[in-house]
């Protein structure tokens, strides 16, 4: 998928397209047709060509592995003839091989744990506990519970289990063809490399680029989760936190909490999350999330499995707002020396309501001034310049 689909990789991937366009390179990205999309379209200074990979509600990990007739087309063998550097973000691991024999170098960019966890989130759904690092792939006891959690039959669980167990193993392999690997965090490289210390002569670490954030006046007091009512994403610390807010609560004023990306179900109705404080939404545009964040002094990342760089930490700094979040992961590398940031241990919803009151607590005008703070700090660490440097640096070491 590329952006506006997708999640953070697609997006990531997207903002790499743009820069790299920008800095006078060519540039050619190759994704999935959705309904209603052009096959072939210029957007600022790239190109995208739009073929049949998947269907829209399909997954994709596996679909778009198993597309060789598209992967062995002319227009895909011209196309990497053509290229001086062939990018994989995500997922189409199968190609590596392929631009291999056609005497082309290979980047692969991993923006989460696949190809060494093959749910790629490092989370033991079964025991409800982080994977053992020392484990070469997923039980299918873990790949069992996690389907079921997201509310696959059974006859789609016993399937992500067969290719999970089966093709995940070869991708594992395929991903070592690479010319050179670019992980998003150090976190994330050091995991890779404890897994498959095959990997440590190629891996860099880059952190991913920036959409630029306007600077967006605080008018409200609320806070805002944007994961929905995703386990992993830690709604359940969450909803556990504001319950346990409530009930030692003296004064009855609720804590108003801004829940969005809520397409799935949690069990409670709307109205029954807005009496405990959870306004719940939708997926939210871009500008909508905009007018959100005027609402709101803080953004609660509670997640309990170890995303490698979530975007949702980067916007809310960029865009000045206090960050409460769980401390795993990529997030501390984020929030390092950020004076507006309180992490705390995963799952632990009594260390959560105590973070979301002490800064309800604050005074708006130190709310503001700490988010300046860590913004001015969070720049000095992550900018896009540097960024597209260390990318061109390294498709330049490739292609001499």
């Amino acid at each position: 998928m590329f952006y506006p689909h997708g999640g953070g990789a697609e997006f990531a991937t997207y903002l790499y397209a743009k820069l790299l366009g920008k800095a006078g390179s060519e540039v050619a990205v190759v994704t999935n047709r959705m309904t209603g999309e052009p096959e072939f379209s210029k957007k600022e200074d790239f190109d995208i060509y739009r073929l049949p990979l998947f269907e829209n509600n399909k997954g994709l990990k596996y679909s778009i592995f198993m597309r060789f007739d598209i992967l062995l087309s002319k227009f895909i063998r011209d196309l990497v003839k053509w290229a001086d550097v062939v990018y994989v973000p995500r997922f189409w691991y199968s190609a590596i091989p392929f631009v291999k024999a056609l005497g082309k170098p290979v980047i692969t960019h991993i923006h989460d744990f696949f190809p060494i966890c093959s749910l790629s989130n490092r989370f033991n759904v079964a025991e409800n506990k982080l994977c053992n690092v020392s484990a070469s792939f997923c039980s299918p006891k873990c790949i069992y519970s996690y389907e079921r959690m997201l509310g696959k039959n059974i006859f789609e669980t016993l399937t992500s289990i067969g290719l999970n167990l089966g093709l995940g193993k070869v991708i594992s392999k395929l991903a070592k063809f690479s010319d050179a690997v670019i992980c998003v965090s150090k976190f994330q490289k050091q995991i890779i490399i404890d897994q498959d210390a095959s990997f440590r002569e190629k891996i860099n670490v880059i952190y991913n680029p920036l959409s630029p954030a306007p600077s967006i006046k605080m008018e409200g007091d609320d806070f805002a989760y944007f994961g929905g009512f995703n386990y992993l994403k830690g709604f359940q610390t969450l909803f556990q936190a504001v319950k346990y807010m409530n009930r030692r609560s003296t004064n009855h004023n609720l804590t108003r909490i801004h829940v969005t990306n809520s397409s799935e179900s949690f069990g409670q109705s709307p109205d029954s999350l807005r009496e405990q404080g959870l306004l719940v939404y939708r997926k939210l545009s871009r500008v909508e999330c905009d007018i959100l964040y005027k609402q709101i002094r803080a953004v609660i990342v509670p997640s309990i499995c170890p995303e490698a760089l979530p975007y949702v930490v980067s916007e809310a700094i960029t865009r000045g707002r206090f960050v409460i979040a769980s401390r795993i992961g990529g997030i501390p590398e984020l929030v390092e020396n950020c004076k507006g940031a309180i992490l705390f241990e995963p799952g632990n919803e009594k260390e959560l309501a105590n973070a979301i009151e002490v800064v309800k607590a604050m005074d708006r005008k130190e709310i503001v001034s700490l988010g300046l703070q860590s913004k001015k700090k969070f720049n000095m660490n992550f900018n896009n310049e540097r960024s597209i440097k260390e990318f061109i640096r390294i498709c330049e070491s490739l292609t001499k």
